[in-house]
């Protein structure tokens, strides 16, 4: 039981880490210049980990953890922090556009252009396994999923005029 504990405040309080330090970032980045892009699923996404959180709260107290399991979840944590470190203060829930900072060419992501997207999805599978809870996971994981889906198709939206060069016009020409 206090395994359990220890193991959900973790994944708890470092959400809530990750979000101060998002929200720092962002707003450091707006302050030099920056402006944010996209829509803003930030309230739906807290809302979306916390329930995911409270229920495991609920769910997982008392059962037993399965331990390969908690360590595949610790990988993941370590793949996150390294990312996150990556990124350093560009590390952010929105997407901020500085003309003063590079885009993307910079970006060290040749697999996925992001990780951060995958390694949560998994995270959100791999903890409820932890505990058993194969079904919390597959449920929030797809919901995850599909919330990310939604979010990279406005985001690349968004980013689209801010990436391709300008169309040319042929009567200047």
């Amino acid at each position: 039981m206090w395994t359990n504990v220890i193991i959900l405040s973790l994944a708890t309080l470092q959400r809530i880490v990750e979000f101060v330090i998002a929200t720092r970032n962002r707003r450091r980045q707006v302050a030099r210049g920056g402006f944010v892009i996209g829509p803003n699923l930030q309230p739906v996404m807290i809302l979306l980990q916390a329930a995911w959180l409270i229920g495991l709260w609920y769910l997982a107290y008392r059962l037993e953890v399965n331990w390969p399991w908690l360590f595949a979840y610790i990988g993941l944590e370590a793949a996150r922090g390294w990312i996150v470190a990556l990124l350093g203060s560009q590390w952010t829930s929105r997407i901020v556009v500085n003309a003063s900072e590079p885009f993307e060419g910079s970006r060290p992501f040749s697999i996925f252009r992001e990780p951060n997207y995958v390694i949560i999805g998994l995270e959100m599978f791999i903890l409820p396994m932890v505990f058993g809870l194969w079904w919390w996971g597959a449920i929030f994981a797809a919901l995850y999923a599909a919330l990310i889906y939604w979010k990279v198709i406005a985001e690349n939206k968004a980013v689209k005029p801010l990436t391709e060069p300008p169309e040319s016009d042929a009567t200047t020409a």
